[in-house]
């Protein structure tokens, strides 16, 4: 009698088993599909706002007196659209059930901040030799790396942007006295252009 009660209280073990197999494989599913999918998480909204704040730090960037208070007004304007961008990004993950932090999205984030930080530390080389006629194309052309690179793990429209920024630094460099207005046409037009078409097309 003992074996066979051994073998029951075996069997009665089993579906507990099984349910935690078929959650590790489920779990298992997502995250591979995660990892597979588009960062769709980029809001387009928050594209949008960003645009609009940059056109007014153009506005206001067009009279300061010195190169030194043109930096600072973008530098201060790039943290404020920062917080705004991850802000709004954010409030779509959660409604759209993504991760920033997890599959395309931290594939998006690892290839986008290494950029990001060469080009903070350019402009610091920049600003600390007094050297700033440049610095709008390097800003451009920097951020359009940074978009292009983590937009290999987005929709199609945030690397074409990229390229888009790539372009208008390009145009910054060879005509430095017009750099405000790249700025503008860049971080102003291109940030609400393209945000537009990815709140239509991709949910917000």
């Amino acid at each position: 009698m003992r074996p066979t009660l051994h073998k029951r209280a075996a069997h009665r073990d089993e579906p507990p088993a099984l349910h935690a197999r078929a959650m590790d494989n489920l779990r298992f599913i997502r995250e591979t599909m995660e990892s597979a999918a588009s960062f769709t998480a980029v809001s387009g909204w928050g594209l949008v706002v960003v645009g609009g704040v940059a056109v007014v730090a153009a506005v206001v960037a067009r009279w300061r007196a010195t190169p030194q208070a043109f930096v600072t007004t973008w530098l201060a304007t790039a943290v404020a659209c920062l917080g705004i961008s991850v802000f709004m990004s954010a409030q779509k993950a959660r409604r759209l059930q993504l991760s920033l932090i997890t599959g395309a999205g931290r594939k998006f984030l690892v290839s986008f901040a290494p950029t990001m930080l060469a080009g903070a530390l350019l402009t610091l080389s920049r600003v600390n030799a007094g050297e700033l006629t440049h610095v709008a194309g390097l800003w451009l052309l920097v951020y359009g790396a940074a978009v292009m690179a983590g937009g290999a793990f987005s929709v199609r429209l945030v690397p074409a942007m990229g390229a888009c920024f790539m372009m208008l630094g390009a145009g910054a460099l060879l005509a430095p006295v017009w750099g405000n207005w790249f700025m503008a046409l860049g971080f102003g037009g291109l940030h609400m252009g393209f945000g537009y078409a990815i709140a239509r097309r991709h949910g917000g």
